[in-house]
């Protein structure tokens, strides 16, 4: 029963978000105790309290493409368009352009970037993440980083990794000017 469960609430999610699912669909013929837990890590990658849906997008997005550029940084741009992030903010989220995004969008997307490179500056930023959004955003912040990097690293492990792919914003493509940390 659960694996019958747990089969159509993935096929759901490849639906949902046209996203091929083949890695999580072996992971629980091979083990659907280690699906089923795998899924709770999608919970915590939905966290978000304390600050505003396009700077905790926006990072999290930064951090999907630290690990990731094509299906799963495709994953984040889609969802952060179905909770209503501009396309302008992912399209300069996604190539880098901190400079076209407002102040509190780019100190997320630095932050995260910071985070992944365990720069010094992390400090520095923390200290402004706590200012604008306090510990929840910085809780936030956090664990969606964490949560970003986590999928494309299990996918990568598993050997279901994509080579780099064409990314789309609202329909049309975008292409990275820069890596991500």
């Amino acid at each position: 029963m659960l694996r019958w469960l747990l089969r159509r609430r993935i096929a759901a999610f490849g639906r949902t978000f046209d996203y091929d699912v083949t890695y999580m669909q072996e992971m629980l013929d091979t083990d659907p105790e280690a699906a089923r837990r795998y899924g709770r890590l999608s919970a915590l990658s939905r966290y978000r309290s304390g600050i505003p849906a396009a700077p905790w997008h926006a990072a999290h997005l930064r951090a999907a493409l630290s690990e990731d550029c094509g299906p799963c940084a495709q994953l984040s741009i889609t969802m952060a368009e179905r909770a209503g992030v501009p396309a302008p903010v992912l399209r300069a989220a996604f190539t880098g352009d901190f400079a076209a995004l407002s102040p509190d969008v780019a100190l997320a997307c630095r932050f995260a970037d910071a985070i992944l490179r365990r720069d010094p500056e992390t400090d520095t930023l923390r200290a402004q993440v706590l200012a604008q959004w306090g510990r929840r955003g910085l809780l936030s912040l956090s664990l969606s980083v964490l949560a970003a990097r986590t999928f494309p690293a299990v996918k990568f492990a598993l050997g279901h990794a994509q080579s780099c792919s064409r990314v789309v914003v609202d329909g049309a493509p975008v292409v990275r000017l820069r890596h991500a940390a």
